[in-house]
């Protein structure tokens, strides 16, 4: 039995797995679905980069779970990969829902413009998306209308801090999982990580959030994962 510890990306709480969550369980594995600070029922608590990893650290540490598996999407990434590494052998797997990866020194908004991160740090935010932001994700109108309404603005520093690793992030037993709706090939870093023997990639015929679009072949993808 794996213990499934997952964290959605940008503006999203635990919510974001209610359709992935059962299938888990109901294979015989443990299922915790993390919000992080800052967002939804978190909003009001104050969060950084480091925050966010200590929230999915503190999850495994709370309930002593061991053979975890850390799903990180999309931003979450980041702070999944981070907290991975800081499990030690506690960890089975991590498992990159189309994410981004932590690189050491490197924050989120590293590739934005230096206007874009001023504007960012001053708003103290990063609003959440419009509707018509998921067009052509493979979503349907009642799937994008509840990641709106459940989305929140996310916390600025959670996204402008930067990463810590100890050690190089390939040394991890990961599953990068592309949604190919969102871009047929991984972003340069992950095409360079998965060149390690302990990576292997999954595509997945879907948009950027397979949760909602494609919950069950997303669930199907984290039951393999925990064998690999």
């Amino acid at each position: 039995m794996a213990e499934f510890v997952l964290a959605a990306g940008a503006w999203l709480g635990s919510w974001a797995w209610d359709d992935v969550v059962p299938g888990l369980r109901e294979a015989g594995h443990g299922a915790h679905a993390v919000t992080l600070s800052g967002v939804a029922e978190k909003r009001d608590v104050p969060a950084g980069q480091a925050r966010h990893v200590q929230d999915i650290v503190d999850v495994v540490a709370q309930g002593d779970l061991r053979d975890v598996v850390v799903v990180g999407h999309s931003y979450s990434g980041i702070p999944a990969g981070q907290a991975a590494e800081r499990i030690g052998d506690r960890l089975k797997r991590v498992v990159f829902v189309d994410s981004n990866v932590p690189a050491d020194g490197e924050s989120f908004t590293s590739v934005w413009s230096e206007a874009q991160v001023a504007a960012l740090t001053e708003r103290g935010f990063w609003p959440p998306l419009a509707a018509e932001d998921f067009a052509g994700q493979g979503l349907s109108d009642a799937e994008i209308a509840r990641i709106v309404e459940g989305a929140t603005p996310h916390p600025a520093a959670s996204l402008t801090e930067p990463a810590e690793l100890a050690r190089p992030l390939g040394e991890l037993p990961a599953t990068y999982v592309k949604c190919l709706l969102d871009g047929e090939t991984p972003s340069p870093d992950v095409v360079r990580l998965l060149e390690s023997d302990r990576w292997e990639l999954v595509e997945l015929g879907t948009g950027h959030w397979p949760m909602l679009s494609q919950p069950k072949e997303l669930t199907a993808i984290l039951l393999g994962a925990a064998k690999a």
